[in-house]
């Protein structure tokens, strides 16, 4: 196999004129270069130079290997240069755990964006509810950080040792079906919305138990016609006329047809988005990361607000 170094000498050889010239430019002594073009012949089986006891002439075996040597160290450059990306990549390497709609609408934007491509993380994405995440946060787990949500003042819990950084508020926005004929971006009372049909959460979940609160200090008593805890299954149902649903506006940036968003004054509720990672210094790229994602959420929640058309 033909040494790399000795192409690489080869060529200032042809360059410079001279073994001594060419020793010069490499920092090595005459009789090293006259070494290595020795066993570059014996490595190839042709006579590279012409010698005389004052100078070197190439031949043109000599001519023709230099064109194939340039090329041959600059696919070497760009594979050491792939290779050093690849490990850099490798030890900056991010496992995120993400809640559906944040994955669905956010994190796309993100991943398509310059200041992710300066970024230099290696993503691992882990797409489930907050308490999963969590789960695979805590020691010994697989996750580095992850994006939650919380509602109120109940639902997931996480250590206290655990920093956390606010991402963002996702605001819920009351939908309606369009056959109901009431026009989008209607202002309605509470009381007006009351005894009609509504798909709700479960009951027991810590969203739900938030919600029924927020409706009794309204006086909304609604009368449920379905229990969904998917909001996209939510949105669906409404389209379709079944009832209304309270959903996150997140999950309204494509949100179908046969829907209204309408403005109900007395429920202002929304769902706070945080970043939990283990106490303690954090990586640098890591806190870029999640600045972007905050930045990103902003942008998109500015440019559609309550998944209007555009």
């Amino acid at each position: 196999m033909v040494n790399p170094v000795h192409l690489q000498t080869l060529l200032e050889v042809v360059r410079q004129g001279s073994f001594a010239a060419a020793a010069q430019r490499l920092g090595y002594t005459a009789s090293a270069v006259s070494q290595q073009m020795a066993a570059l012949e014996r490595e190839t089986g042709v006579q590279l130079f012409i010698r005389s006891p004052k100078s070197v002439t190439p031949t043109e075996a000599a001519v023709v290997m230099t064109r194939h040597a340039t090329k041959v160290l600059t696919d070497i450059d760009a594979l050491k240069a792939a290779t050093a990306r690849a490990a850099e990549a490798a030890g900056h390497r991010l496992r995120l755990g993400i809640f559906p709609s944040l994955a669905t609408y956010v994190l796309p934007a993100v991943l398509k964006s310059d200041r992710w491509r300066h970024l230099g993380l290696d993503l691992h994405v882990s797409v489930a509810e907050p308490g999963e995440t969590i789960r695979g946060l805590l020691a010994g787990g697989d996750l580095d950080v992850v994006l939650v949500y919380q509602v109120g003042q109940t639902g997931i819990a996480w250590p206290n040792t655990m920093d956390r950084q606010w991402i963002g508020d996702d605001p819920f926005c009351v939908v309606l079906p369009s056959s109901w004929g009431i026009a989008d971006g209607a202002q309605v009372t509470a009381r007006q919305l009351g005894g009609m049909p509504w798909i709700v959460h479960h009951p027991g979940t810590s969203d739900s138990a938030v919600i029924d609160r927020l409706f009794a200090s309204c006086g909304l008593e609604p009368r449920v016609v379905a229990y969904s805890d998917d909001f996209n299954a939510s949105i669906g149902l409404a389209s379709a006329g079944l009832g209304a649903a309270l959903v996150p506006e997140l999950a309204l940036q494509s949100r179908p047809e046969g829907v209204v968003v309408v403005d109900v004054p007395e429920i202002k509720l929304a769902r706070n988005i945080f970043a939990l990672r283990p106490g303690g210094p954090g990586e640098t790229q890591t806190g870029l990361f999640l600045d972007l994602v905050a930045d990103t959420l902003k942008a998109i929640q500015a440019r559609n607000p309550g998944g209007s058309r555009r």
